[in-house]
């Protein structure tokens, strides 16, 4: 007889955690995913965050854990979940914990950017699940603290945010380590060449889930464009603010210092926010996302790398302070939002060198983003900008001296 949703396919104690956090229907990737994660296939899973994707891994991961009911070796895990960012490591483990309440299944997370001595305590200690950021589990690894000769799961989540930090490198060393026999899953928002050619290699005879590729949430998003010259984009924010329902927003910027400025312009405004980004502390951005969460801070300013993984319930508005270089980026950011079926409000603010990234934005999303002109920062030169009027500044002469050092002094 066919279980009446994936959810009941689940042992008892998994069941009683997922009905108390309010779920009785699955999502659709929870609903693909879950059973043949239970019969131990491989799962090749194309799917944007924000449509439970965290929960079809971590539901049947806890169940194998169970089912096979071996104790955890020092330094030597069961199973292994590797991810992007520390952000999105924290919450895959608050994930296991949640639902894990009901079961004898230790866990750890371990990430750079604090002391390591509480994660080597955790791994001398034994546990069945590390979530792991690439470095740092390398860097634990060289030293001797965590082996993966034993590993039964692996899950490479967010392959494709791997691919844009350059983690990609590492991720091989990391599978080099693995068993042969495993049971292995792959999750990315989208499928680069170098991507798939990772999928490729590292799972075998896989299930393909794919969960509306591309545009996953942006029909179930009110979506708005602002034209803005470049400098009037602050005093357009912090208007919006105030003058939306705009409860907890949160505000992309392209860089660690705009996200800083940002949030010094909205302070000074009366606002309150926090920046999270790569120049940021782990104690600041855990912090500064926990107030967010809780309400004590109105707008959370990110960079894209700081903001993946974010997972927060109740975001009433996205803001596109800057557009992103990429188009998907676009869909990533505009998802948080819009978090496992509900609707959700996104506005973008560009300038005129932003316009070319806009019209790539459409291209492929296969619609023209809606244009608010009833603003008094409205720029027409914005909207109508073409050719080089409509392409970002050129960066040239600040990467030479990035890749190339300070240039050599003339001799007279």
């Amino acid at each position: 007889m066919k279980p009446e949703n994936a959810f009941t396919a689940l042992i008892e104690p998994l069941q009683r955690a997922v009905a108390e956090e309010g779920y009785s229907i699955p999502t659709p990737i929870q609903e693909q995913a879950i059973p043949h994660l239970l019969e131990g296939k491989d799962i090749l899973g194309c799917a944007q965050t924000g449509t439970g994707k965290t929960a079809a891994f971590t539901l049947p991961l806890l169940q194998e854990m169970c089912q096979t009911n071996i104790t955890p070796s020092k330094g030597r895990p069961r199973a292994l979940i590797l991810t992007p960012t520390r952000e999105l490591a924290a919450q895959i483990g608050d994930s296991i914990k949640t639902y894990g309440r009901y079961v004898r299944v230790s866990h750890t997370v371990i990430f750079g950017g604090v002391g390591q001595n509480p994660q080597v305590q955790a791994l001398n200690r034994g546990v069945d699940v590390v979530v792991a950021t690439p470095g740092r589990l390398l860097d634990l690894m060289d030293q001797g603290y965590v082996h993966l000769d034993r590993v039964e799961l692996f899950i490479l989540d967010e392959a494709d945010r791997m691919l844009d930090m350059g983690f990609i490198p590492a991720v091989r060393k990391v599978i080099a380590k693995l068993p042969k026999k495993r049971h292995s899953l792959f999750f990315s928002a989208t499928m680069p060449p170098v991507v798939e050619k990772l999928a490729v290699d590292m799972l075998r005879s896989p299930v393909k889930i794919t969960i509306d590729p591309g545009r996953p949430t942006v029909e179930r998003i009110e979506q708005k464009m602002m034209f803005v010259d470049k400098g009037h984009k602050n005093q357009l924010l912090i208007e919006l603010i105030d003058s939306h329902d705009m409860d907890k927003v949160i505000v992309f910027s392209r860089t660690k210092h705009g996200a800083n400025n940002v949030v010094k312009k909205l302070t000074a405004a009366g606002i309150s926010s926090a920046a999270i980004h790569g120049n940021k502390s782990q104690t600041a951005r855990t912090k500064a996302l926990a107030e967010f969460k809780a309400g004590k801070v109105r707008a959370l300013v990110a960079t894209d790398i700081a903001a993946r993984g974010i997972d927060v319930d109740g975001i009433t508005h996205v803001v596109n302070f800057d557009l992103p270089e990429e188009p998907e980026t676009y869909v990533h950011r505009i998802g948080r939002t819009a978090r496992a079926g509900t609707d959700g409000d996104a506005v973008s603010f560009c300038s005129a060198r932003e316009r070319d990234w806009l019209r790539q934005i459409e291209k492929m999303i296969c619609k023209e983003v809606p244009v608010d002109c009833e603003h008094k920062y409205h720029s027409e030169i914005a909207r109508r900008a073409t050719g080089s009027d409509a392409r970002p500044e050129p960066k040239q002469r600040q990467g030479r001296r990035r890749s190339g050092g300070r240039a050599p002094r003339r001799k007279n």
